[in-house]
């Protein structure tokens, strides 16, 4: 089921944000959790999500990892492992395509699992970091992910405690990082909001930011979680971004006519 701005019907909205993004084109996407989903990747704050079973205070926080690191690799330790296994989906693939055709200008994503990069995307913007990326706290050697070592949690050959580069609970967000968000979304006509819950900072101040500067928000949710979204596709990412892409093929084959 999609609901539509003023009960529009679902083909005429594709249609409508597609003509809107091929007009515009200076187009950013915000993601969360919601577009990893598909790709059998835990959601983090929706019903069943991880924070549903886990105190993430106590088992994602910086304060957490330094009495007992144990405790957040216990979380991450197996999906770090397995992340080969771990694909794109046609969401991913479908932000990807729309880079490569100028629409899309960049990617600002919550999520920490690198399948943007993975799909191909170029421009990206990991907001709180990537699970892939491994450091040592001790003398700072770099591991890249699947490939660390074994025990749990692990350590680096000089003995130090292993950390992925992801922002933990308590953590501030990198400056420069940041900065590039807040950058991107200042200056683009339009945001795309993608599987995201919208009420982390603060990335959750990001729409905002864009709306204030003329933007049009659309937003691909399965529930509406920004409410001053200009337009509101409710349907799995996977589904409605190939929609959209399709709908701007159309409008290409008639401009070519």
């Amino acid at each position: 089921m999609i609901l539509v701005k003023r009960n529009v019907d679902a083909e005429a909205i594709y249609k409508e944000v597609a003509a809107l993004m091929v007009e515009r084109r200076q187009c950013v996407a915000l993601t969360g959790a919601g577009v990893s989903a598909e790709s059998g990747i835990p959601t983090f704050r929706s019903k069943g999500g991880l924070w549903e079973k886990y105190d993430p205070i106590e088992f994602a926080s910086i304060e957490a990892f330094r009495k007992d690191p144990s405790k957040y690799w216990s979380l991450r330790g197996e999906f770090i492992k397995d992340y080969d296994r771990y694909q794109p989906n046609k969401a991913h693939l479908a932000l990807a395509e729309l880079e490569k055709r100028g629409i899309v200008r960049c990617v600002i994503t919550q999520n920490i699992d690198g399948l943007h990069k993975k799909a191909g995307s170029k421009n990206v913007i990991e907001i709180h970091g990537n699970l892939m990326e491994i450091c040592c706290l001790t003398c700072g050697k770099e591991y890249k992910a699947p490939n660390i070592p074994e025990e749990m949690p692990p350590h680096c050959s000089c003995g130090g405690i292993l950390k992925p580069n992801t922002v933990l609970f308590g953590e501030e967000l990198p400056a420069d990082v940041f900065m590039k968000a807040k950058e991107a979304s200042a200056g683009c006509k339009i945001m795309l909001l993608v599987g995201t819950s919208a009420i982390v900072q603060p990335a959750a101040s990001l729409p905002y930011l864009a709306k204030q500067n003329g933007a049009k928000i659309i937003e691909i949710n399965i529930e509406n979680a920004f409410p001053d979204a200009d337009y509101f596709i409710m349907e799995k990412a996977g589904t409605a971004l190939p929609n959209v892409v399709g709908e701007i093929d159309k409008i290409r084959r008639v401009n070519l006519i």
